[in-house]
């Protein structure tokens, strides 16, 4: 399995620790949307597409298996992060 896109919108929400939103596809064929791009207290980390259960939990939609796959989303992601450009200001 090889990553060949990554899709980074950076987000600047006041009181959030919500950096942006990613979308990777996989094979060219397979793609994982709303994966969060999260900064916690070690730095920025990725949390994948959950949804609500009816106990209030979340659950993962999608997820790696492995933390190799996981560093391997983990790296790409962040790289486009980094790579993506800054959001825009309303003042600009």
């Amino acid at each position: 399995m090889k990553i060949t896109s990554v899709n980074v919108r950076k987000i600047e929400k006041e009181g959030s620790r919500m950096r942006g939103i990613a979308s990777v596809l996989l094979d060219d064929s397979f793609a994982v949307h709303d994966i969060r791009i999260i900064e916690g207290e070690k730095g920025l980390f990725i949390a994948m597409p959950s949804k609500k259960t009816p106990t209030g939990e979340y659950r993962d939609i999608a997820h790696p298996i492995n933390p190799e796959v996981r560093a391997m989303f983990e790296d790409a992601i962040l790289k486009a992060y980094d790579e993506a450009e800054d959001v825009k200001s309303a003042e600009e």
